[in-house]
């Protein structure tokens, strides 16, 4: 069974152009269902029917069942009534084993698409949380004193909000992707799709600061990728050290609210929005594929709208 999934994978990776992430959780589901299987005396994929996909997915809506980068190896411990595995998470599961039949079938790996007649769960649309204009201005103020890694810091940060860049873009941003002198960067987002992105006076400069007098220091010499962001070993940043960073500085800054990875992005879109962007714009900048993923921001400033109209307005 394990040969199907690192064919999959490969799949995944050279010809569907999925981002790190997706490639993992995708793995990672195939491999538990793998496991399961062989405990029901399944060892191969044509032998498995609808009534085992069943089965499993029942199986895992009542055990623990992490899914990402930081999920713990140990699998199958007993998950509490009130823990048991989230609409998302069984989306993902689902996801994942009708993206691999669907591959299955096409490549004549197996005659039959049993998993088409499983059904996605309904996902509950969550509005984006942004943070206001006050915690931005607190956020963003230069941090002292200046080091290598709070230059780096600051430069994340005022690039992440003027530019709306996902973290996994932060992350894997290279230096022959910047263009200051005219104001954009070459983004390459999910799915190796790539996008021009403007960025604002005050990023450039906390880059250009940081390339200069941060990055030069950080970086080893002929060790270090073109990664512009470094740690401290001149490395390039793992997802949850990154995301550690900038919860560190949402807290030196005084934001004691939860804080989600994609609030600078979300933050980025929403000011945007309220300040009158073209809806269509905003879609460019993200890299969104549908214009409907970009749409949730319509209601969050609305929420803004009617909140000052019940202000300002006589009879609020």
């Amino acid at each position: 069974m394990q040969a199907l999934i690192e064919e999959f994978g490969q799949y995944l990776r050279h010809e569907r152009g999925q981002s790190e992430y997706t490639q993992k959780a995708y793995s990672s589901i195939l491999n538990r269902f793998a496991d399961w299987a062989g405990a029901q005396q399944l060892a191969r994929w044509n032998a498995v029917e609808l009534s085992h996909l069943l089965g499993y997915l029942k199986h895992q809506r009542n055990s623990e069942t992490p899914i990402g980068d930081d999920a713990p190896k140990k699998r199958g411990r007993p998950r509490s009534d009130s823990a048991k595995l989230s609409t998302e998470s069984l989306y993902l599961e689902i996801a994942a084993l009708k993206a691999f039949y669907r591959f299955c079938v096409q490549e004549q790996f197996l005659p039959s698409n049993i998993a088409e007649n499983l059904t996605l769960p309904r996902r509950w649309k969550r509005l984006p949380k942004a943070l206001t204009d006050a915690e931005i201005e607190k956020l963003l103020r230069p941090i002292e004193p200046a080091t290598p890694a709070t230059l780096c810091d600051h430069a994340m940060l005022e690039l992440g909000y003027a530019s709306g860049l996902r973290l996994a873009e932060l992350r894997g941003l290279r230096l022959e992707q910047l263009r200051l002198d005219a104001g954009f960067i070459h983004v390459i987002g999910k799915g190796n799709k790539e996008r021009i992105v403007p960025v604002g006076r005050r990023a450039v400069e906390a880059i250009e600061r940081y390339v200069e007098h941060g990055r030069s220091k950080l970086a080893k010499a002929g060790k270090s990728p073109s990664n512009v962001f470094l740690t401290s070993r001149g490395t390039p940043f793992a997802a949850v050290t990154l995301w550690g960073r900038i919860k560190k500085q949402c807290g030196r800054a005084g934001i004691e609210r939860n804080i989600t990875p994609h609030m600078l992005r979300h933050s980025f879109a929403t000011h945007l929005l309220e300040h009158g962007a073209d809806l269509r714009v905003i879609q460019e900048l993200l890299g969104h594929s549908s214009i409907a993923t970009t749409e949730v921001y319509t209601h969050v400033a609305g929420k803004r709208l009617k909140a000052i109209h019940q202000q300002y307005h006589p009879r609020g």
